[in-house]
């Protein structure tokens, strides 16, 4: 049987047909954007999960706080043995200030006595006393004690103590003229200054 030919009504009626077709898929897709939204909203807003994100912030926050603790005693107890050798290697410097001090008046008699020793002493009283001063020098510097003997160096008052200034043209002012007392280190810090005359400017 032949088909009956086709009249605007028909095309018109066909048209519609495959846009009510389209229309479908168009509104899966909305229900589809919906559906994940809603599952959104839902995770969103059950409070279990909410509580679980919010422990493992509170968590991860407790574990950097721990982990800059950490670092911060680590750096202390670093300073802190720093500190504690340094103050062991500066007792053990200077441990033996007070007994280099009590031996210098021993020092400075012995170098009095070979002054005054004239010509009536005999060569071995000298020389007794002069090895007997070495020795003690010598005993001393083992120890890192280093005598200051300043005499035409300019005067430093960290390291001199001036007993008398005297004018002197051969010499520029503030020049060590004499060593009244020499003057001693301890590992490079000051036991007893030198006790000298300073010279100063003529007029």
């Amino acid at each position: 049987m032949a088909k009956d030919p086709q009249t605007p009504l028909d095309d018109e009626l066909a048209r519609r047909e495959q846009e009510a077709d389209a229309q479908p898929v168009e509104g899966e897709l909305e229900e589809a954007l919906e559906a994940a939204e809603q599952a959104e909203t839902e995770v969103s807003d059950n409070p279990e999960a909410e509580l679980l994100a919010a422990r493992v912030e509170e968590l991860e926050q407790g574990l950097a706080d721990a982990k800059d603790q950490a670092l911060r005693a680590a750096a202390e107890a670093q300073n802190v043995r720093r500190r504690a050798e340094q103050e062991a290697e500066k007792a053990r410097k200077f441990a033996l200030e007070k007994f280099v001090k009590e031996l210098l008046p021993v020092v400075d008699s012995l170098e009095k006595a070979l002054e005054a020793m004239a010509d009536e002493a005999t060569e071995a009283h000298r020389e007794g006393v002069s090895m007997t001063l070495k020795m003690q020098l010598d005993a001393m510097a083992k120890f890192g004690v280093e005598a200051v003997e300043p005499a035409g160096e300019p005067f430093d008052p960290q390291l001199h103590e001036a007993m008398a200034m005297v004018p002197n043209p051969e010499l520029e002012p503030n020049t060590v003229m004499e060593v009244m007392q020499k003057g001693y280190l301890l590992n490079g810090r000051l036991v007893r200054p030198a006790m000298v005359v300073v010279s100063q400017a003529a007029g």
